[in-house]
C-alpha cells in the first residue's frame, strides 16, 4: 500500500517536473519567435519606407514633367495669340495705308472735278447763248412763213396733225380689219388641227362595262359542289356578295351577273378562293368573302398608286388617290371610268404642250375632273361640284378646282385649263362605241330599287338580282320576326310599285336568318 502510494507520487513528481520543464522550454520558443517576428517587422517597416521614398521620388518626377508640358503648352497658346494679335495689327496697319491712299486719290479727284465742272459750267453758258440765238433766228423764219403762206403757225401744226391722225385711222382700221380676215380664216384650220393631232396621238382602247362575268371551271363536276346540298352553299354565295350566280348548261363556266362591278370582281375571286381550296359551306364562304372584300380595298389603293406614278402625277393627297383606284370598279355610261380619266388626262397633257401651256396640270385636271362619280354614299350635289369640293378639300389649286367644276358648265370658267378639260371629256366619251346610255339608266334603275328597300328599319342589305326582276332583302333576325318579313315585303313592294318606273314585274324576296353561335374553349 505504502508502496503504490509512493509510486503515485513519483509520478505526479515526475509529471509536475515534466510540466515545469515544458512551460519553461515553451516561453523560450515564444521568446525566440517574438525576436523573429519583431526582426522581420522592421524589416518590412524599412522596406515599405524604401518604396514610399521610391514612390515619392517618382511622383514627384511625373509632377515636374506634367508642369514642364503644360509650361509648354501654356508657351504655345500664348505665342499663337501673339501672333494673332501681331497678324491682325498688320492688317489694320494694311487697311489704315489704304484708307490714307484712298483719301489722297479722292482729293487729287475732287479736284479734278472741280475743274471739270467749271469747264462744263463755261460750256453751258456758251450753248444757253447759242441756243437763244437760234430761237430769235426761229421766230423769225416763222414770222416771214406766216406773212407768205397767210396762216398763223398753230393753225398749221392743228392741220398737219388732225390730217396725220386721219391717215393713221384708216391705216390701222384697214390692218385691223385685214388681220381680222386672217385670223377668221386660220384659227378655225388651227384648232381642227390642234384637235385631231391630239387625237390620232392618244389613241386607246375602249373599255365597255358589261353586267355579267363567266367564271371558268375545271370540270362541270364543281358545280354541284357550288350549288351545294339543296342549294345551300349558292345561296349563301349570293347572300354574301349581291350577285346572282346563273348555273345552265354551259359547259365548263358558270355565270356572275350584278350591275356593280365591285361585287362582280368581289363574287369572282371568292369563287376562285373556294374552288382552287376546295372546302365550300356557308361558313367558309362568309370567311372568303370577307377576305376578298378587304382584298378589293387594298387592290383599289395600288390601282390609283398606279395610275398616278403611270400618268407622272405628284403630290396627290392619299384620299385622292383612293378615290382614283374606285374609279376602276365604277362606269359612266356603260364606260369604264378609270380609263376614261385617264385618256382625258393623256388627251389634256397633249393640247397644253400644243397650246404652250402647262401639261402636268393639265394632266392633273383632267384624272380628277370625274371624281365625283365615286361617292361611297349617293349625293344629291352635281359629280362635277362634288369633285371640286373634294379637290378643295384636299388642296389642290384654284386651276385645277375650276377645271373640275366647270366641266360641265356648273360654274364659270376662269382658266384655260377648264375649256380643255371640257373638250378632251367630250373627245373622250365621243369616240364611237365608247358609251351607252342604256346601261346608265339601267344601273341608275336598279340602285334605286336597292335603296327602296334601305329605307325601310332592320334591313341589312339589299340585292337587285335577274336584271331587276327581283329585290332580294336581307334583315337582322334580332328586329324583325317572321310576321314582321311578310310584311315589310308587301310594304316594299307597294312601294316600288308607286314610286319607280319598270318594265314587267319585280318580285321581293325577304330573308331572315336567325344563327346562334358558341364558342368551345
Amino acid at each position: 500500500m505504502n508502496l503504490d502510494i509512493t509510486l503515485i507520487i513519483i509520478i505526479l513528481a515526475s509529471i509536475g517536473a515534466g510540466l515545469i520543464i515544458g512551460i519553461f522550454s515553451q516561453k523560450g520558443k515564444n521568446a525566440k519567435i517574438l525576436e523573429s517576428t519583431t526582426l522581420e517587422a522592421n524589416e518590412i517597416l524599412r522596406n515599405a519606407k524604401q518604396k514610399a521614398e521610391r514612390i515619392k521620388d517618382e511622383k514627384m518626377l511625373q509632377a515636374k514633367e506634367r508642369f514642364i508640358e503644360l509650361k509648354s503648352e501654356h508657351e504655345k497658346v500664348i505665342f499663337q495669340r501673339e501672333k494673332k494679335v501681331s497678324d491682325v495689327e498688320g492688317r489694320l496697319r494694311d487697311k489704315e495705308n489704304k484708307l490714307n491712299n484712298e483719301l489722297n486719290k479722292n482729293k487729287s479727284l475732287s479736284q479734278s472735278l472741280e475743274q471739270k465742272n467749271e469747264t462744263l459750267q463755261k460750256r453751258l453758258v456758251k450753248l444757253e447763248q447759242k441756243q437763244n440765238e437760234l430761237d430769235d433766228s426761229h421766230k423769225v423764219q416763222v414770222q416771214k412763213l406766216e406773212v407768205i403762206s397767210g396762216i398763223s403757225a398753230e393753225e398749221a401744226k392743228k392741220e398737219l396733225i388732225e390730217s396725220l391722225k386721219n391717215k393713221a385711222q384708216a391705216e390701222a382700221m384697214a390692218f385691223a380689219q385685214k388681220s381680222l380676215e386672217e385670223a377668221k380664216l386660220t384659227v378655225e384650220q388651227e384648232a381642227k388641227k390642234i384637235i385631231i393631232n391630239t387625237i390620232q396621238r392618244i389613241g386607246t382602247e375602249e373599255a365597255i362595262e358589261n353586267c355579267v362575268s363567266v367564271f371558268n371551271l375545271e370540270s362541270d363536276d364543281v358545280k354541284g359542289r357550288i350549288i351545294g346540298r339543296e342549294g345551300r352553299n349558292i345561296r349563301a354565295i349570293e347572300s354574301a356578295t349581291g350577285v346572282e350566280i346563273v348555273v345552265d348548261d354551259t359547259p365548263e363556266a358558270i355565270i356572275l351577273s350584278c350591275f356593280d362591278p365591285v361585287r362582280r370582281e368581289i363574287a369572282r375571286l371568292s369563287l376562285h378562293r373556294l374552288v382552287t381550296d376546295g372546302r365550300i359551306h356557308p361558313a367558309r364562304i362568309e370567311e372568303v368573302v370577307n377576305k376578298t372584300t378587304k382584298q378589293i380595298d387594298n387592290e383599289i389603293i395600288e390601282v390609283g398608286k398606279r395610275t398616278v406614278i403611270e400618268l407622272g402625277i405628284h403630290g396627290l393627297h392619299p384620299e385622292l388617290i383612293k378615290i382614283i383606284g374606285r374609279m376602276k370598279y365604277r362606269s359612266s355610261y356603260g364606260q369604264n371610268l378609270l380609263q376614261h380619266s385617264r385618256e382625258v388626262a393623256k388627251l389634256c397633257g397633249v393640247m397644253a404642250v400644243e397650246l404652250g401651256l402647262n401639261p402636268k396640270l393639265a394632266k392633273r385636271a383632267g384624272l380628277l375632273h370625274d371624281i365625283g362619280k365615286v361617292p361611297e354614299e349617293e349625293a344629291e350635289t352635281p359629280h362635277a361640284i362634288l369633285g371640286m369640293e373634294w379637290a378643295e378639300k384636299y388642296g389642290e389649286i384654284p386651276e385645277v378646282c375650276n377645271a373640275i367644276g366647270a366641266h360641265h358648265d356648273e360654274i364659270e370658267m376662269t382658266s384655260l385649263l377648264s375649256p380643255i378639260v371640257q373638250v378632251c371629256d367630250a373627245i373622250s366619251g365621243a369616240r364611237p362605241g365608247a358609251r351607252r346610255q342604256v346601261l346608265d339608266s339601267y344601273v341608275q334603275r336598279l340602285k334605286d330599287l336597292e335603296n327602296i328597300a334601305y329605307d325601310f328599319d332592320g334591313v341589312n342589305k339589299a340585292y337587285a338580282i335577274q336584271a331587276g326582276r327581283e329585290l332580294r332583302v336581307i334583315v337582322e333576325s334580332d328586329k324583325v320576326t317572321d310576321d314582321q318579313s311578310a310584311e315589310l315585303s308587301f310594304e316594299i313592294s307597294q312601294k316600288i310599285q308607286t314610286d319607280m318606273t319598270y318594265p314587267g314585274q319585280v318580285k321581293v324576296t325577304v330573308i331572315r336568318e336567325t344563327r346562334a353561335v358558341n364558342v368551345a374553349k
